[in-house]
């Protein structure tokens, strides 16, 4: 089959449009990456952690390894429960700082993570959500060898989508900075992503 670009460009636009589907929603991630953007804490890494490791899972993906997690749920198993056990001691992380006023300083947080903690951080709430593993191997893995020849192509238009939401997530982030001028806007945020870590951490640990 020869392939040109009149059928590279609309396989590898549908798969630009799966993956930002898949990622632009409300999760542990993407507040991560949103709370370290409005802060400026090594934006860059964190960035580049979360568009690398979603390509790697889309490679897996197209490789097939999804068939393997669907044989073997007891591993699924096992990273949900981790993952919850995370999910839910960062909730109590961020609750604790929402109300403890004591612990912030104008415009920004006392105690900023160091470029290793964040590298953690963000590795655990990519690697340890069963989801990843569920949409971005399994669904979007499979979505890509529909497409034959062109599979790789339909993977590099989901990396793309990766590559352009964290981008915009955690650069685009500083425009809010204004408004975490105040204690008092860190503290709600830190209750939100509290509110959030802990029912997406019950959730997982639900199985649901």
């Amino acid at each position: 089959m020869l392939v040109t670009p009149l059928d590279i460009l609309p396989t590898a636009a549908t798969g630009l449009g799966a993956g930002l589907a898949l990622i632009i929603a409300i999760g542990a991630q993407n507040a991560f990456v949103l709370r370290q953007g409005i802060r400026g804490e090594h934006v860059g890494l964190v960035v580049l952690v979360c568009m690398v490791s979603d390509a790697v899972l889309i490679a897996a993906g197209i490789f097939g390894i999804g068939e393997v997690i669907k044989a073997v749920p007891a591993v699924v198993v096992a990273i949900r429960l981790a993952g919850a056990a995370f999910l839910l001691a960062y909730a109590a992380l961020a609750a604790k700082r929402a109300v403890r006023p004591g612990a912030l300083t104008e415009g920004q947080q006392q105690g900023a993570l160091s470029r290793r903690a964040v590298l953690a951080t963000v590795l655990t709430l990519t690697w340890l959500n069963p989801h990843v593993y569920l949409d971005t191997v399994l669904l979007l893995g499979t979505l890509a060898n529909q497409h034959g020849e062109l599979r790789w192509w339909f993977g590099a238009g989901a990396a793309l989508g990766s590559v352009i939401w964290f981008s915009a997530l955690g650069f685009g982030a500083r425009l809010l900075r204004p408004v975490f001028a105040k204690p008092g806007a860190w503290r709600v945020l830190d209750a939100l992503i509290a509110v959030v870590m802990a029912l997406l951490g019950i959730k997982m640990a639900l199985g649901v």
